[in-house]
């Protein structure tokens, strides 16, 4: 059996049960043969396969039965940091949304001051760009700085060479936990009964590399090398006390996006920033409300063309930004654009990140429900 996550921290008791995905000695323990007989939880090895979300539900419902039954598990543990952390669930594709409505609106801001912030699209669909799951990779892992063609000024001459604008995104990414025929659509009602849990997405992002090569299609380079995820799954069970109500949507959305019910989940979420000069230091904090889109409305019209859904893809939403700086969930917008500089301790500064940097994103619903963190470390260019 496996101890609880960063035990006695709290929030990972009985009323949220999170699910990780672990190897040890390089053999890694699946999900689908966990068994809860007698003598506690058993485990079989060797498998890359998505869990789904029947089998999420049996197997806490069966884990919360063994915790509350009068003859507790007394076996061996065997403790986390013996342990190698993975992805929660194998990634089968990555999309990532553009829902965070204070982040779009801080970016036209700055990229287009004189038009409206936001481009006429944005509040009739969730806007996203599908990624690479290749790179999405578990809390841990470092990030080396990537290379990619920039322009110092809109004059110099296009050179390739690393980032310089190396920052981070607070996200959160939902699993999709069954499959799709080609041609079906999932309705907005239904989307929810597929909707696997939770994790922190950290979607690192080159920013100089962006803002020459997006136009006119999208992010290539500038996002593809590395997405960070939190190693605990979060159920939706373990949300459901925890969901509101998300901005006002004005205009009305399109009948394929009007929600029955409130879609969003009032989760607490943070960044801290650890310099080799300053030691940790808080950078932001914010609540995932902020988001103008739900995971619903993301996930409804992704399926709204026919497009097959598979267990295991998964969909971020997007920078989490709330309106005051203090709340902004990218360094883009802390710096606003690397013009003022973030002061930490000692006098040392930061506009984007630095090689020896560590970044660690937290969240947290209640006070019973942690959905862990999601940390790495800032590498120099290979």
């Amino acid at each position: 059996m496996i101890d609880t996550p960063t035990s006695p921290s709290p929030g990972y008791g009985i009323e949220n049960l999170p699910l990780g995905r672990c190897a040890r000695n390089g053999y890694v323990i699946r999900y689908q043969d966990l068994a809860l007989p007698s003598e506690g939880l058993g485990m079989s090895l060797d498998s890359t396969a998505a869990i789904t979300v029947n089998q999420l539900r049996e197997l806490r419902s069966r884990a919360r039965e063994a915790i509350e039954s009068d003859s507790p598990y007394a076996g061996p543990t065997v403790a986390v940091s013996e342990l190698e952390l993975l992805t929660p669930v194998p990634v089968r594709a990555f999309i990532d949304f553009y829902s965070g409505i204070h982040h779009a609106s801080n970016v036209g801001r700055m990229f287009r001051p004189d038009m409206p912030p936001l481009l006429p699209n944005y509040r009739h669909l969730p806007v996203a760009y599908n990624g690479r799951a290749s790179s999405v990779v578990p809390s841990g892992v470092a990030i080396r700085r990537p290379y990619g063609i920039t322009r110092a000024t809109p004059e110099a001459d296009p050179e390739f060479g690393p980032t310089r604008e190396l920052d981070f995104e607070l996200e959160l990414g939902v699993y999709f936990g069954s499959d799709t025929a080609m041609g079906q659509v999932v309705p907005i009602d239904a989307i929810e009964s597929h909707l696997l849990g939770v994790v922190l997405v950290n979607d690192w992002s080159a920013r100089d590399v962006q803002r020459f090569e997006y136009q006119p299609l999208g992010p290539f380079l500038a996002k593809s090398f590395a997405t960070s995820v939190s190693p605990w799954l979060v159920a939706m069970d373990a949300l459901e006390p925890y969901r509101a109500e998300g901005p006002a949507q004005t205009p009305p959305v399109l009948p394929h996006l009007q929600p029955g019910r409130a879609g969003h989940y009032d989760i607490r979420l943070g960044v801290e920033l650890w310099t080799p000069e300053a030691g940790w230091h808080t950078l932001s904090e914010t609540n995932a409300r902020e988001l103008y889109w739900s995971f619903a409305q993301q996930l409804a019209h992704q399926s709204s063309n026919g497009t097959p859904l598979e267990a295991g893809d998964l969909y971020a939403t997007g920078t989490i930004s709330g309106p005051e700086r203090g709340q902004f969930g990218s360094l883009l917008e802390l710096t606003w654009r690397g013009s003022q500089p973030i002061e930490l301790a000692n006098g040392a500064t930061r506009t984007f990140l630095a090689d020896g940097d560590r970044l660690r994103l937290t969240g947290m619903a209640g006070t019973s429900v942690n959905l862990g963190a999601v940390e790495a470390e800032i590498l120099p260019a290979g």
